[in-house]
């Protein structure tokens, strides 16, 4: 019979990774690190990743991600992710994640993973020429997860799935192995605003780093002259001028886009944006969310070029994080193994 182990009684905590793929853009920020920030000032415990191994799943040159690696943890710390308060590593320093991820697979189903929509979008009608491990990185994800024990997960409506499929794995692995509750079922954490940010020349696509157009998004990096470019050259409609409530967004997704960032960026509600703004034209509301985006970006991005002119500190701050991330991850990985009935000197 397999020993019990205690029901999971640790501090509450949330685990993100971003993966080191191109810029970061003002959909990664306000979708994911500006919500970091948040949770760090609020007390809680953050383990934040830059997931290299799923960066494998498409080609990328060496040199390249380790280059994108060190410019995600710049991008962390620049937006306000303190070390010292959170744990900022990479993914591949904390062998752990690989050898939970092979367990997983071995308890998840290969119809929980069919269902994945995001390998078909990716593979596209080339599936059979796609590699395995992008096929089975929503279990490799899982494994980021539940390896910390995490309770919360800051995810897009995209990531949803997988988030469902870690819950389909921890509860298949408490109930297989007769040890309730040992991994946690995380919940999502998709409220508040910026969870999706869409494209500046699409309202209906999310921005995204592989879109082929510079216009579609707005990169950290960008300059104040970037940004106003790419505002002013962003899509609208032709249906008139600025609506004055938020009834008036229905069927206009590039404007409503563009109110959300508006709204995100100076923490005014959606509402009180309209009601400046409502019956005015674009004219007049693109330069003032040239003000405000420009005012809110231009100090991480300062930071954030000061950050990179110093790897030898970017260095620093990840490998104290895999300190900390191993101290966490080994006694779990270590209790695993005795549940499964591996052999352990």
């Amino acid at each position: 019979m397999t020993d019990k182990t205690p029901t999971y009684t640790g501090p509450e905590r949330v685990f993100s990774g971003i993966q080191p793929t191109g810029n970061l853009h003002l959909g990664n920020y306000l979708g994911a690190l500006k919500k970091f920030v948040d949770l760090q000032e609020a007390g809680s415990e953050g383990i934040y990743s830059v997931v290299n191994m799923h960066a494998l799943t498409m080609p990328v040159a060496p040199r390249d991600l380790l280059d994108q690696t060190r410019q995600i943890a710049a991008a962390f710390l620049a937006c306000g992710i303190d070390p010292d308060k959170s744990v900022i590593f990479p993914q591949s320093a904390v062998p752990e994640h690989a050898e939970l991820a092979w367990v997983f697979n071995c308890v998840a189903r290969m119809g929980w993973v069919e269902r994945m929509t995001q390998f078909k979008d990716k593979a596209g009608k080339d599936a059979e020429r796609a590699s395995v491990g992008l096929f089975t990185y929503p279990v490799l994800m899982a494994a980021d997860i539940l390896l910390y024990k995490a309770t919360h997960v800051p995810v897009g409506d995209d990531q949803k799935q997988h988030l469902e499929l870690a819950r389909d794995i921890a509860e298949r692995f408490n109930r297989d192995y007769d040890v309730p509750d040992f991994f946690p079922v995380p919940e999502p954490l998709i409220q508040g605003p910026g969870a999706r940010i869409m494209s500046l020349k699409d309202g209906t696509k999310k921005m995204s780093k592989s879109d082929p157009s510079e216009l579609s998004r707005i990169n950290l990096v960008d300059t104040a002259e970037d940004i106003s470019r790419k505002i002013k050259k962003a899509k609208t409609d032709l249906l008139g001028d600025m609506p004055s409530d938020a009834e008036g967004l229905k069927g206009r997704p590039e404007v409503e886009n563009l109110v959300g960032i508006y709204s995100a960026l100076s923490g005014e509600t959606v509402d009180s944006v309209l009601s400046q703004f409502g019956g005015q034209g674009f004219g007049v509301f693109k330069p003032a969310l040239v003000d405000v985006t420009v005012a809110h970006l231009s100090p991480i991005t300062a930071r954030y070029r000061e950050i990179l002119a110093d790897p030898a500190e970017i260095d620093r701050a990840l490998a104290s994080g895999v300190d900390r991330a191993r101290a966490i991850a080994a006694p779990v990985m270590n209790d695993v193994r005795r549940i499964i009935g591996f052999w352990q000197a």
